[in-house]
């Protein structure tokens, strides 16, 4: 099947202009005057005679149709196609009218058109009181034609003149509808350019969105690492200082401050490297889902506490947003689990729920100080980040030591389920 996108744009004939037809009417105007102008020379050239002759009202009747003609092709491009024309060009669109019907004399159908397009022209400025009025301009001039040409009985006139008022309602019918047409392509162009500029804003507003986000990363990130990687080289600059002033007087105290330089070092390092691991993308190496908080686990594996991870399989698919808060999650929940706790071991479990999916990380270590679960800044960054996916947060100490920090996501209806943590 053809796409709609490959086709040309046609509205462009079809719509009114300011001064002027739509380009699909004026065609046809000039294609009518063109074959009614060839008709005749060609009767004429091959001596032909379509009228008979002798009868002074018949050739008047002829004489009047060909001025007619002439008078339209003149009149044609003075138009008015507005009701909020000039008087100048509606006066011409009634002269228009007026020459249209008494062109319908010549017996050749191509002035049908003339009619059609006067009854268009009629809807444009004067709306559908014009075409009603001129409708009974028609009818009353054709019956009284019919009547001046003798042998033409009344019955025939009847019929002629109902012919050409059903062409009046069916040209006014397809006027309608190419103004319909019109508008409705127009009011299109008007959405999809507000669409444009609406798609437009909501990218800058979705960059600004990402700027935000990366600098409350930031500010959380510098405030965390002040408090702990600014805490060890400020205590490491202290030791040393220790470490030179002792050097001579008292070379033990020395070594010893240099050793626990040594130790302050270490535990640097080792934090730096759980900020590294906190900075890890969501997916790693291609994996998503529990897989890509598998490798999270093991990421942290070996820093100071046992991590074990529990994934029950069925994780259910979710949308991105909500794929990302369960991987912050855990990424929370393990920095604060090896930098706070105290213990040494720290579970890992993820899994589906009747809703969709959770993951929890708990620790055996100290618990957390009263009221720090719902102050610290880097839970209350997630507590917003799981509401704005209609998700909930859990953060408690447990009864017998230790603290659990549990989230739950809503799984997304349109997708199948993943089984097994696939990407």
């Amino acid at each position: 099947m053809r796409s709609t996108d490959s086709l040309p744009d046609l509205s462009s004939w079809v719509a009114p202009r300011a001064f002027g037809p739509p380009r699909v009417l004026n065609l046809l105007f000039w294609a009518a005057i063109v074959s009614t102008a060839l008709t005749y020379g060609f009767v004429f050239l091959a001596g032909l005679e379509s009228f008979p002759s002798g009868d002074p009202r018949i050739d008047a009747v002829i004489t009047v149709s060909v001025g007619c003609l002439a008078a339209s092709c003149a009149l044609w491009p003075l138009l008015a196609w507005s009701p909020s024309a000039p008087w100048g060009r509606r006066l011409g669109s009634v002269l228009f009218l007026a020459v249209s019907v008494f062109s319908l004399a010549s017996n050749n159908y191509t002035v049908l058109i003339l009619v059609c397009l006067a009854t268009m022209n009629a809807i444009a400025v004067f709306g559908l009181a014009g075409a009603c009025g001129y409708a009974a301009f028609l009818g009353g001039v054709n019956l009284v034609m019919v009547l001046l040409i003798p042998g033409d009985p009344l019955l025939i006139g009847l019929v002629t003149t109902g012919s050409a008022l059903f062409l009046v309602l069916a040209s006014g019918l397809v006027y309608v509808a190419l103004l319909v047409a019109s508008q409705r392509a127009e009011r299109t162009r008007e959405l999809l350019a507000e669409l444009e500029a609406a798609h437009v804003e909501l990218r800058r507003h979705a960059d600004r969105v990402r700027e935000l986000t990366v600098s409350e990363e930031r500010a959380r990130m510098s405030r965390e690492m002040h408090d702990s990687t600014g805490h060890y080289l400020t205590a490491l600059t202290m030791t040393l200082a220790n470490a030179v002033r002792f050097r001579t007087a008292r070379p033990e105290a020395a070594w010893e401050e240099v050793e626990q330089a040594r130790e302050l070092a270490r535990d640097a390092l080792t934090d730096t490297r759980r900020w590294v691991r906190a900075l890890r993308p969501l997916q790693l190496e291609g994996r998503a889902g529990s897989a890509a908080m598998r490798a999270l686990v093991e990421s942290f594996d070996g820093g100071g506490a046992r991590v074990v991870y529990a994934d029950p399989g069925g994780w259910p698919s979710l949308s991105q947003e909500a794929e990302l808060v369960c991987y912050r999650a855990v990424q929370e929940g393990l920095t604060n689990a090896m930098r706070h706790s105290g213990g040494d071991r720290v579970d890992v479990e993820v899994g589906a729920t009747a809703e969709g999916a959770f993951v929890a990380v708990s620790d055996n270590g100290t618990g957390a100080e009263e009221g720090a679960a719902r102050s610290g800044f880097g839970l209350r960054g997630l507590r917003e980040r799981v509401a704005s996916v209609g998700g909930a947060v859990s953060a408690e100490n447990l009864p017998g030591g230790g603290f659990r920090l549990s989230v739950t996501v809503p799984a997304d209806r349109t997708a199948p389920t993943v089984v097994g943590g696939a990407a």
